[in-house]
């Protein structure tokens, strides 16, 4: 633990005497409750992925923070952040959009900022949720203090926070990223670029090395009942957040229950050719100490409940299998089946009595 971390998280950490790594779940014992109010659930990712999990969280609790990864380099947000060298605000502008009511202005809103321009010029296919943010984070100087007010605009149902208060660069190790070369190990830079490789992701990694965490998302992390990691690209969304140390150290410390949201399909590119339990393997590799309660899993999309059941042992982790998929076939979560699967892990994973 970095000498940062260990001091930010000695102001942060819960006064139980048990840290994150005491053991499984029914070794750790749980947090105690207050009657009345709903569980507090941070979720952790990016994109496509992270999205699906909050659109189906905002179904069941409404004390919800996105946690959310900025190593994105392409697009709208790679254009912002070559040009003025802020956070790449696409995942968050889309946590956001997640987070909207389903009412009139909810929806409306949602619509707003995810509409991107079509012109000769160069605002063509500009986001403009991407350039509100960006406005608010050089009129207020506070990322998180803007990203609260366009939540607040939005009627957004949740609270989205950046996981870094820098943009950070993702980098990876690639076996046979040349198909000229199909042996050799190549680093291959850029998160577009990572997210597309044509070949076999060994290992990734950011830069800068050990990038100042968002306080406000440690202390989330450490504050929460459930911590929710995943569905979504697996090297580009969902293992960054294990790169920020401070964000790891309250992962491994925090007295939250951690779920790990599979996804419904290896991604082609960055995933190809994936066993549930491989998503599991290289987690692991990434963050040995990391402890798990619970692998969620889309029923048909494990061949081998065994195989899984073995590699989730590894983080002390038991596996909950639901159908959570869209009925049309396509590899997208369906919110309302996915909000039904967390609201029973939640229920029935180490509760100890009313949420607080």
């Amino acid at each position: 633990m970095t000498g940062r971390a260990a001091l930010r998280l000695s102001r942060l950490r819960r006064t139980t005497p048990e840290g994150r790594n005491a053991g499984p779940a029914e070794a750790r014992g749980g947090r105690p409750r207050r009657r009345g109010a709903q569980p507090k659930v941070v979720a952790l990712g990016g994109g496509m992925g992270l999205s699906a999990s909050l659109a189906a969280l905002r179904r069941i609790t409404g004390d919800l923070t996105a946690v959310v990864t900025v190593a994105d380099d392409g697009g709208s947000s790679g254009r912002l952040r070559d040009e003025l060298g802020v956070l790449p605000p696409g995942d968050l502008r889309k946590a956001l959009a997640a987070l909207c009511g389903d009412d009139d202005w909810g929806q409306t809103w949602a619509r707003v900022i995810q509409h991107r321009f079509t012109s000769q010029g160069d605002l063509h296919e500009h986001a403009v949720g991407n350039l509100l943010i960006v406005a608010l984070w050089e009129q207020l100087g506070d990322h998180v203090q803007a990203l609260d007010l366009v939540g607040k605009l939005l009627g957004a149902q949740g609270r989205v926070l950046p996981m870094s208060a820098v943009p950070l660069e993702l980098q990876a190790l690639v076996k046979g990223h040349d198909p000229a070369r199909p042996d050799d190990v190549d680093t291959v830079r850029g998160q577009a670029t990572v997210a597309l490789t044509p070949g076999e992701v060994q290992s990734v990694h950011v830069v800068p090395h050990d990038p100042p965490a968002v306080p406000e998302a440690v202390e989330a992390v450490l504050d929460a009942d459930w911590v929710v990691l995943g569905p979504g690209s697996w090297f580009s969304s969902v293992i960054p957040h294990l790169l920020v140390p401070e964000l790891l150290d309250a992962l491994t410390e925090t007295k939250a229950r951690l779920v790990l949201s599979l996804n419904l399909a290896p991604q082609p590119g960055e995933t190809d050719g994936f066993s549930p339990q491989r998503h599991l393997e290289v987690l692991a590799r990434h963050a040995p100490k990391l402890a798990l309660d619970v692998v969620l899993a889309d029923e048909a999309a494990v061949p081998d409940r065994d195989l899984l059941t073995e590699a989730a042992k590894r983080f002390g982790a038991a596996v909950e299998l639901a159908p959570v998929a869209r009925p049309d076939g396509s590899p997208r979560h369906d919110p309302e089946l996915l909000a039904a699967a967390y609201d029973r892990i939640f229920r029935m994973h180490g509760r100890i009595g009313p949420w607080r």
